[in-house]
């Protein structure tokens, strides 16, 4: 049993069982934490505050947004929102983003998305600085495992993004969005080089055009 009176150890993954993890979650004092359950360990994360983080976070929630409006194409997305599957999973992507009928599924009012009673998203993004090898290898697996149909890191330190195709069986690499069509990705990773030395109203009148652009590879 997890001794919740001892320090909480971070960025690691921790055999726990679930009531263990709720008792830690819920203390008020760890509300700065982020959360996740997989396999009956969890792994506690600080809220990331960073500048480099923060930025490409905010870049990357422009460029979806913005490719749904260019696109009409009717999307959620949502900033550091838990999920849980009561006493078996549970996540907080950096980013989620359900599409097309599924924007309309989770009502006004809902705290913690009970994914008991709703669908997953359609996309998690992580972003990546500090976490990359887990978000590449152990919370790739936690969401294959719960019917999430795409997942992206994005690799702060190099302008890189890794992008799966998930399935329950496993996932593949993908240069293009499955959900997003006629997404190249290599788009929003020259969208991250510019951020390193523009501003983001002038990368988001970039992307604008590019997502105005019909994709000659379709």
């Amino acid at each position: 049993m997890t001794n919740t009176t001892n320090p909480i150890i971070l960025d690691t993954w921790i055999p726990t069982k679930w009531k263990d993890f709720r008792q830690i979650i819920d203390d008020p004092a760890n509300k700065n934490l982020k959360a996740y359950y997989y396999h009956h360990h969890m792994r506690l994360e600080m809220l990331p505050v960073g500048f480099d983080h923060s930025k490409d976070h905010s870049l990357i929630s422009l460029a979806i947004n913005l490719f749904g409006i260019v696109r009409h194409l009717p999307i959620n997305l949502l900033d550091n929102c838990s999920f849980r599957k009561v006493g078996i999973k549970e996540f907080q992507s950096d980013i989620a983003v359900y599409v097309k009928e599924k924007t309309r599924i989770i009502p006004q009012g809902t705290n913690i998305v009970n994914l008991n009673q709703y669908l997953s998203p359609d996309l998690v993004v992580e972003i990546a600085k500090t976490s990359f090898l887990d978000d590449i290898g152990t919370k790739r697996s936690l969401y294959e495992s719960l019917d999430i149909k795409e997942y992206w890191v994005i690799d702060v330190e190099n302008c890189k993004i890794i992008a799966y195709a998930l399935k329950s069986d496993g996932s593949y690499k993908i240069k293009s969005s499955n959900l997003f069509f006629g997404l190249n990705l290599a788009i929003l990773e020259e969208a991250l080089r510019k951020s390193r030395h523009e501003d983001q109203s002038a990368i988001g009148q970039w992307l604008m055009t590019q997502f105005q652009k019909k994709d000659k590879s379709i």
